[in-house]
């Protein structure tokens, strides 16, 4: 984990890591969803990071945080990891490991970085742990993210003009 932050390009508004377009209703980082979690992505070192904390309607198991919302932060936070190179991704491949539970209502924080990039993809790794014990890693993954097919690209821009300038 970087303890600097790399600042905001120039050219790059403060809030460039997230969708502040017409859309906003990704259930992971929509602000538009009140069903989603809301994420709120930043940009520290070579890391992509967001916190989280879990409530009882995110809940699987008693008092655990699902593990698909588990899987669905990390993919968004990962994924995130093209907005670094201004490029529209999707994920091919996303490998997780579940390594403790992830407590409701304890604050987690997830990390993602990217391990590789070429025109055609980037590879990432991305990390989940409690907010203050950032040692205590709960849920790690792999994956690799390609472009976006153009048609996809081209149907959500019309859909919602403001995407247009989101990569």
């Amino acid at each position: 984990m970087a303890d600097e932050t790399t600042p905001t390009p120039a050219h790059e508004h403060a809030d460039w890591l997230n969708d502040t377009t017409d859309f906003q209703r990704c259930f992971v980082c929509g602000q538009k969803n009140p069903f989603g979690l809301q994420l709120h992505f930043r940009n520290e070192g070579p890391h992509i990071v967001a916190d989280f904390t879990g409530t009882e309607a995110f809940q699987g198991f008693p008092g655990v945080v699902h593990g698909g919302v588990l899987a669905s932060i990390l993919d968004e936070a990962m994924g995130r990891v093209s907005v670094l190179e201004h490029r529209w991704v999707m994920t091919a491949r996303l490998e997780l490991r579940y390594r403790a539970p992830a407590k409701i209502g304890v604050p987690l924080r997830v990390f993602a970085e990217a391990t590789d990039s070429r025109s055609r993809m980037i590879r990432v790794k991305g990390w989940i742990a409690y907010a203050d014990a950032p040692a205590a890693i709960v849920c790690e993954a792999e994956g690799t993210f390609l472009p976006l097919p153009p048609e996809v690209r081209d149907q959500a821009i019309a859909a919602y003009p403001g995407l247009a300038g989101f990569f």
